[in-house]
């Protein structure tokens, strides 16, 4: 199958109340460029006169304008989110033109996700209807049971990443659908109301999600590294 054309939903809802101060983390400066803006530019990137829609909280969006024009940030529409981030990705799917072919969904603060794996993932959901980036797990991890722990084989665990990409209107049938708290992602929305399986591609260590102070410092040395 085709790519086709790509529609892409940036969720960019965040607080910023793990990372302390008053500027959400999406806005926060990364070699001069806001976190969000940096996310938006990479779509861009990668999927050319692709649509992409940024959903926000109402009261970030004109924030968001006024901030944004002072940096160089591609073309984007902006929506505004709802309660859950189920919700929040609901409205954005909503925005989205019917003609698209597959629709893409990220975390706003995700902004070092390359354009070649962006790609990858977009081809492996052309061919198989869903597709989501992950990577190995490193550390050690237990599971805590009535009688207290117990050690998991991690060779068996993924960590699981954005982008997500799925044919449109598989993602849009799986939206059509009442928020429960057992979704954690699109993928789990996907799994739990549709036949589909959800593919797996090779993520990207560096495509951290920023929501620490910590994470700052690490997004920065990314940052810095790219420019080598």
């Amino acid at each position: 199958m085709e790519q086709g054309v790509v529609g892409v939903v940036i969720v960019a809802g965040g607080s910023g109340t793990r990372m302390g101060g008053t500027l959400p983390k999406q806005f926060a400066l990364v070699d001069g460029l806001p976190i969000l803006a940096r996310t938006i530019n990479t779509f861009a990137r990668a999927f050319a006169g692709a649509k992409i829609v940024v959903v926000l909280p109402a009261s970030q969006i004109d924030f968001w304008k006024n901030y944004s024009a002072r940096f160089t940030v591609a073309r984007h529409s902006i929506t505004e989110g709802g309660q859950e981030r189920f919700h929040s990705v609901k409205r954005g799917i909503e925005a989205l033109s019917d003609a698209v072919d597959l629709i893409a969904v990220h975390d706003g603060v995700r902004p070092f996700a390359s354009v070649e794996m962006i790609r990858r993932v977009a081809e492996c959901a052309a061919a198989n209807g869903a597709a989501i980036p992950v990577v190995e797990a490193v550390d050690s991890f237990r599971v805590t049971t009535e009688a207290g722990s117990e050690a998991i084989d991690r060779r068996v665990l993924r960590v699981v990443q954005t982008p997500q990409i799925f044919e449109a209107s598989l993602l849009r049938a799986a939206y059509d659908t009442e928020y429960q708290p057992s979704f954690t992602d699109d993928a789990s929305v996907v799994e739990q109301t549709t036949p589909c399986r959800v593919t797996l591609c090779q993520g990207e260590r560096s495509n951290i999600k920023i929501t620490t102070p910590e994470d700052m410092v690490i997004a920065r040395a990314i940052a810095e590294s790219l420019k080598e």
